[in-house]
């Protein structure tokens, strides 16, 4: 299996699988005199960690890091960063039933077509158990970033078809952590959260938009062409398990403005030139415009629901029903705020250092 990788300046290798017996990253590129240590790490984790709410699988993981190497006196030394997260509630038993049985919404069978055999506890690599390397890797790539003054929050906008208010930066900073479903407008996140549970209860799932924003990128990070920004990121975010779209600014919308409504004007402020709107989402040719970035994954319902669905039988090539029972979260976009982030910090920093913004060597001195 190749395409384990991501990055080329700051680069991540992750490994693991749903029930196997530990998952982790290796981090490749981070300069020397970083300050981590596995606390740093571990907020980002408890973010990602099921078990957490009514919405969120109730399978139980501490997620405890262990920092392997690359870190030395709590400051990065400029060498590969290996962490790694054992499995320590792993159940497998939940997915006996399913070993002939491909899942609806699940890449089981095209895993099977692609590899000839499949690790069938869990959906192994195609988990989102997988994203635990992101996350990791993620808080070290934010704390690179805003050593240079570039902050990213994701939040839930958009939840079974419910739309939150639009707020600002410090609103949504101020509000994210005080709802599970980590939507900054709490009102409507009343409402998603009924919408959610009683999906649950109908053993059926909803999906969502998850929004994430960036602050003080300059203007001109990105690499026209092939490696645009937006053009990254994008793929970054494709990456994440159940995400099917992405857009920035005013994305689809624009499909249907005119260029007098979409264009960016230009305006002088305080001396620097900026636009007076950001229709753009802070990207226009593949370059950060020096406005906020702002894009949207869109994100489909959970695929693992306990109502019973038409499937195949691999052993007796019969068709049949099949209902996922065991652990699952009813909807993802909630779980998914800290993994958006994490994508997206991993494709700012390494832009950041192929522009020479940041020091590929070392913040020391």
């Amino acid at each position: 299996m190749t395409g384990n990788t991501f990055g080329q300046f700051f680069k991540i290798t992750t490994w693991g699988e749903s029930h196997g017996r530990a998952v982790g990253v290796v981090v490749d590129g981070v300069p020397a005199g970083l300050e981590i240590n596995k606390e740093l790490v571990e907020d980002e984790l408890k973010r990602r960690r099921p078990g957490q709410s009514s919405v969120s699988t109730p399978r139980k993981e501490t997620d405890e890091v262990e920092i392997l190497s690359g870190v030395f006196d709590n400051k990065s030394t400029g060498t590969p960063i290996s962490m790694l997260v054992w499995n320590k509630n792993a159940n497998s038993s939940s997915y006996e039933h399913l070993k002939n049985l491909p899942r609806p919404g699940h890449a089981d069978y095209f895993y099977l077509k692609k590899y000839g055999i499949r690790d069938y506890r869990g959906g192994g690599r195609s988990s989102a158990r997988e994203t635990v390397g992101r996350v990791a890797a993620g808080a070290i790539a934010k704390a690179l970033l805003e050593t240079y003054g570039t902050k990213i929050v994701a939040h839930v906008v958009e939840l079974g078809g419910i739309r939150a208010k639009k707020l600002d930066f410090d609103k949504i900073m101020n509000n994210l952590e005080k709802t599970p479903l980590r939507c900054a407008d709490l009102d409507a996140a009343e409402k998603m959260l009924e919408k959610a549970e009683h999906a649950r209860d109908m053993g059926d799932s909803i999906g969502g938009i998850v929004e994430v924003v960036v602050k003080g990128v300059p203007a001109g990070i990105g690499e026209p062409v092939f490696d645009k920004l937006d053009a990254d990121l994008s793929k970054a975010i494709m990456s994440i398990g159940a995400v099917k779209g992405v857009e920035f600014g005013t994305g689809f919308e624009s499909s249907r403005m005119n260029g007098s409504e979409m264009n960016d004007s230009f305006v002088i402020e305080n001396g620097d030139i900026k636009t007076d709107s950001n229709n753009a989402g802070g990207i226009i040719g593949g370059l950060s415009t020096g406005m906020p970035i702002i894009c949207r994954a869109f994100v489909k319902p959970t695929p693992s629901i306990s109502k019973t669905q038409k499937t195949v039988n691999l052993s007796t090539m019969e068709e049949t029903k099949v209902s996922v029972t065991g652990r699952h979260d009813p909807t993802i976009p909630p779980r998914m705020v800290p993994v958006a982030e994490s994508m997206v910090a991993l494709v700012i920093a390494d832009h950041m250092i192929r522009s020479g913004n940041i020091s590929p060597d070392s913040l020391l001195g």
